[in-house]
């Protein structure tokens, strides 16, 4: 009896301490009160990450577009925790962001890099936030 007892204490402690893991758990991409995703790599280092890697950015190109999204990021953020604005106008802005950042990329990337990302946003549309 005190063998039956003792396995159901356990097994209820298991679920309750499951339930709990899962409802603290969040979602491996979600960033932090400082920019940072959960993997420790702030958005704009990733970025540019995926940038340089997709595009054979030259060091001298990263150096010039690392401010460039940069400035992207800060006015997203901006954009998104301005309550005064409807959530459409938010959107507006942050793809205007995108646009700008975009248009200022390219003017540091050579003939075939912009080829490369026509077809990277062809692939990927919410990188250029189409």
């Amino acid at each position: 009896m005190n063998r039956i007892r003792l396995v159901v204490i356990a097994t209820m402690l298991i679920l309750a301490l499951t339930t709990v893991a899962q409802q603290t758990a969040q979602p491996a991409m979600t960033n932090d009160a400082h920019g940072q995703s959960n993997d420790g790599v702030p958005p704009v280092e990733k970025h540019l990450q995926v940038l340089t890697e997709k595009l054979d950015l030259t060091a001298d190109q990263q150096a010039k577009v690392k401010p460039i999204l940069q400035q992207m990021q800060d006015s997203t953020q901006k954009f998104m925790q301005d309550e005064s604005m409807s959530r459409a106008e938010r959107m507006d802005n942050v793809k205007l962001c995108r646009y700008k950042a975009d248009k200022e990329i390219r003017k540091v990337l050579s003939d075939d890099q912009k080829k490369e990302l026509d077809q990277l946003e062809q692939e990927h549309p919410d990188l250029h936030g189409n």
